[in-house]
């Protein structure tokens, strides 16, 4: 029945699982899953299976939607994963910041300097993903406060901070990275719809949405004026970046979108998005390969499709209908893409009615304000006002009327015969990608066409009349704004006189400082202790003493694990061991053999150390004087040491091996270690590898290689017959390689000579007695 009972669990969907897991975990308060969630999510120590970012998806469903109260209370534990190493969750974290704002503004306060430090990550991931959160949070941020029936001093600083955060992202349009542009491309189209106000063209607002008719004008630290401003400053950075020549296909086509879509909300932009578009197919990136070229293309007549759908377009049908059969588009295609007679209609009628919906900024509300907001409400009626329609032309406008009636027969004659001299031999690849046969030259409207290709020419290159008299307009206004600033200049505080003193009306305020949640504040700060003062130095003997005990310490973790002592501690040890010596030197040399192949990188380590401090690479080794370093030859001294214990305690399997490491691993060879090899290669059991010793010194040791082969030739000559006999095999093998030829015959030559003198030289006796049998055969086996 158990058996039964266990295969039913089994055939059960993921889904059924999921839901009894659910009632199960019920049991529980959701205050404990979500404890018991976060700390599986903390002791997560790999990025495997994006583990801890589910744990964390699961915190955020509970205290977001199923109970928002625990919001507050866990917010400081899931911002703390702020500082993950793995990226996506540090993403997540972003993305959990902007549901949480989204459920519960007041949450702005403890979240937004997070959000700062987040947004100046390295990683361009996480700072992609800031901006797309900023684009939607602005809208949250704005709404909240102007819905808010009082504002305090926090609101305020979240609005500071949001702000900065807005002129950052907006500062990274010139960033190196597509991406980030592309975000940024976006937030700017944010920024153009929320700051600027709606026409009876523009989109039925959601309910979530705002505009700027929402921002109630009794807000202090916001004035609509000025975001409008900055909202249409914001578009002309867009048109000027829409315009590079060096721009990227990718930015250009997410640029394109972005500014039809401000055409569509806001049909004051209208013009100057048509202009934009004219002035791409006029003037395309040089940079674009053919294939970017082509898809550009293909973007634009997409985009320009979506624009003449548009009501608010029906005055540019000719300028967009033009462009668009230039880029192949056919007459059905376009009829079909116009806008319906009904909704032409009924603009027209709100237009005749004089209905503000219709293009126009709404009025602005009139409220009973202080008297430095109806000022400001004065310059915003005035501003809102009917602006003739020769004010709104641009240089592109103005120098294509002027174009337009000269464009005769006999110019474009001479135009054209003219340019001829100055083509070239094979048409450009670029022309050829984007050239489009006319199908409609010589009409008016190709005529006015023609002529606005040529003013965009001429207005990119600051020539033509609209040039000159928009640069007029333009110093015209700038001498009206310093005039009306100078007019404008706030009028002189009202003062009251209390016992003859007086006091302003304003009293200056300190905003305050948000600080990042997850994190300890700074409390009051403390004095900072010096170290020289609370303490005393300490003597030598407490000092060595320990050092010592540091030393056996550390050697006691190494013998207790079995990979031996981490290299950080070994170059710690090695510099002990050769600053201080003595008994720190001792315990090191018996750690070494005790286990001499297993430690044998501790000894050369230590080795090293010494040679550092010999040659004055060591700073403590700086102050020493040349005397003081010959004096006292540590190195010299330790090697000398190591030696002789691997030769005299170690067994003979050992012993070869770590012999031969030491001669070729250590940094020099002191004359002292080289007479020690000398005896090692004496010895008929050691001859044979102490000899391949000598050979790799040879080859490998070049500086000195030539005192080794000395040892080789004098090895030939040594009383032990098995020795003379090996050694000489060495020397043949190195006399018929050719490199010390001369060396090795001038050697041999030298001892046949000695046979033809009366006595042996001294150095060669190695009996009392006369000329003996041992001193032929030693002078002879050079022949050999």
């Amino acid at each position: 029945m158990s058996s039964r009972k266990k295969a039913v669990e089994s055939r059960r969907s993921t889904a059924a699982q999921f839901f009894m897991d659910e009632e199960q975990g019920e049991q529980k308060s959701t205050h404990d899953r979500v404890v018991e969630l976060i700390n599986q999510a903390a002791l997560v120590s790999t990025a495997k299976d994006n583990l801890k970012v589910q744990y964390l998806k699961q915190v955020q469903e509970l205290i977001i939607y199923k109970e928002p109260d625990l919001l507050d209370n866990f917010l400081d534990e899931m911002l703390a994963f702020q500082n993950d190493r793995v990226v996506d969750v540090r993403k997540f974290v972003v993305g959990f910041i902007e549901e949480a704002c989204k459920k519960d503004p007041e949450v702005f306060p403890k979240v937004l300097a997070n959000l700062r430090m987040m947004f100046r990550d390295e990683q361009v991931a996480i700072q992609k993903r800031v901006i797309q959160a900023v684009t939607q949070l602005y809208k949250v941020a704005l709404r909240w406060i102007c819905n808010a029936k009082a504002v305090d001093e926090l609101m305020e600083t979240s609005w500071e901070y949001i702000c900065s955060l807005k002129m950052e992202i907006l500062n990274l349009l010139e960033s190196d990275n597509d991406g980030i542009r592309t975000h940024t491309i976006k937030f700017m189209e944010m920024l153009v719809i929320l700051q600027t106000y709606p026409d009876g063209d523009s989109p039925k607002k959601s309910e979530n949405d705002i505009a700027l008719d929402d921002v109630p004008l009794t807000l202090k630290f916001i004035k609509p004026r000025k975001l409008e401003e900055e909202a249409k400053h914001v578009f002309d950075a867009l048109v000027v970046f829409h315009g590079t020549p060096h721009i990227s296909s990718v930015n250009l086509m997410a640029c394109m979108q972005t500014l039809v879509v401000i055409a569509k909300h806001r049909a004051e932009f209208m013009s100057k998005v048509i202009q934009a578009l004219e002035s791409l197919h006029a003037n395309l990136p040089p940079t674009l390969a053919k294939s970017q070229v082509s898809s550009v293309r293909k973007h634009l007549k997409l985009q320009l499709l979506i624009l003449i759908k548009l009501p608010a377009a029906v005055d540019f049908h000719s300028q967009t209908g033009t462009l668009l059969t230039d880029l192949g588009a056919s007459s059905q295609e376009i009829a079909r893409s116009m806008p319906k007679p009904e909704e032409l209609k009924k603009r027209q009628r709100l237009i005749e009615e004089g209905t503000p919906g219709a293009g126009a900024a709404p009025p602005v509300k009139k409220i009973k304000l202080e008297a430095e907001e109806e000022e400001e409400e004065k310059e915003e009626e005035k501003v809102a006002g009917v602006i003739p329609k020769s004010a709104t032309n641009t240089a592109i406008d103005i120098t294509a009327e002027d174009i337009v009636p000269r464009l005769n027969t006999i110019n474009v004659t001479d135009i054209v015969l003219v340019s001829m001299l100055s083509l070239p031999d094979m048409m450009p690849a670029h022309f050829q990608a984007s050239y489009t046969p006319i199908a409609v030259a010589g009409t008016e409207s190709q005529i006015k066409h023609l002529a606005r290709l040529i003013a965009t020419q001429m207005t990119a290159v600051g020539v033509g009349k609209g040039v000159e008299e928009m640069a007029v307009k333009a110093q015209e206004k700038q001498i009206e704004d310093e005039k009306a600033e100078e007019a404008s200049q706030p009028k002189q505080s009202i003062q009251t006189i209390l016992g003859g003193t007086t006091t302003e009306k304003k009293k200056d305020q300190k905003s305050s400082v948000l600080y990042p949640t997850g994190f300890e504040t700074k409390g009051r700060r403390q004095r900072q202790l010096n170290l020289t003062e609370i303490t005393r130095p300490l003597s030598e003997e407490e000092m060595e003493q320990m050092l010592v005990l540091t030393v056996k310490r550390i050697l006691k973790a190494g013998r207790m694990h079995s990979s031996g002592i981490p290299m950080v501690q070994v170059k710690i040890l090695a510099g002990l061991a050769t600053q201080f010596g003595g008994e720190i030197s001792a315990m090191l040399r018996d750690y070494i053999l005790e286990d001499p192949r297993q430690h044998v990188d501790v000894a050369l380590a230590w080795l090293y150390e010494e040679y550092a401090q010999l040659q004055g690479f060591l700073q403590a080794a700086g102050t020493q004087t040349p005397a003081e370093k010959k004096a006292s030859n540590s190195y010299g001294e330790s090697l000398n040491g190591l030696l002789m214990d691997v030769l005299h305690k170690c067994e003979p399997r050992e012993r070869d091996a770590l012999f031969a490491r030491f001669y070729l691993e250590i940094p020099s060879i002191t004359p002292d270690a080289l007479l020690i090899l000398k005896q090692y290669c004496s010895s008929e059991s050691t001859v044979g590898q102490g000899l391949s010793i000598l050979l790799s010194l040879v080859d490998y040791r070049p500086p000195q290689q030539m005192e080794y082969l000395q040892q080789v030739l004098e090895l030939t000559v040594v009383p032990n017959q098995e020795v003379r006999l090996q050694a000489a095999r060495l020397a043949k093998q190195l006399h018929e390689r050719g490199n010390f030829r001369s060396i090795i015959e001038d050697f041999a030559l030298t001892y046949l000579r000695y046979l033809l003198e009366p006595a042996p030289p001294r150095h060669l006796l190695h009996e009392p007695v006369g000329e003996s049998e041992m001193f032929l055969r030693t002078c002879s086996q050079r022949t050999q």
